[in-house]
């Protein structure tokens, strides 16, 4: 399973603005140019974020995007899945059914195992978790350190 470059700048987005101190706006142009994301492209990100109520925005010369609530109350598993969908492994997972071999299937119990224990470990990582970790990697800047 790979996540779609769409949730990965989504996540990166996110992580940005949990960065930014007291809750406070941020431009998307800065957003885009720190974060390399293509402005076009993170318009619409931004736009489903706020429709799934993880980033609020604001218009004019004191607006920009900011998170709609505390960092600690987003996790990954909200960000991929507003972006993506709800994450499933394998078809059968979501739908049994889906399973030309039903019951007869050794792999059906492993595939759904590990969607569980995907879904647990993004619901387990919240921003102001991450954007701690993020500042202790990049000296306090909040961006990534070339490695």
């Amino acid at each position: 399973m790979q996540i779609t470059r769409q949730a990965d700048y989504a996540v990166r987005t996110v992580l940005y603005l949990a960065g930014v101190e007291n809750g406070g706006r941020a431009p998307t142009s800065k957003i885009a140019q720190l974060q390399r994301i293509p402005a076009s492209f993170l318009a619409k990100i931004v736009s489903q974020l706020s429709v799934a109520g993880i980033v609020q925005t604001s218009r004019g010369a004191r607006g920009g995007v900011t998170l709609a609530r505390e960092a600690k109350d987003i996790t990954l598993l909200h960000v991929v899945e507003a972006i993506d969908g709800p994450i499933t492994l394998n078809e059968c997972v979501a739908d049994p059914s889906m399973c030309a071999f039903g019951d007869n299937c050794a792999v059906h119990n492993v595939w759904c195992q590990a969607q569980i224990d995907l879904v647990t470990q993004l619901s387990r990582s919240d921003f102001a978790t991450l954007a701690t970790a993020q500042r202790a990697m990049s000296n306090g800047s909040g961006l990534p350190t070339a490695s």
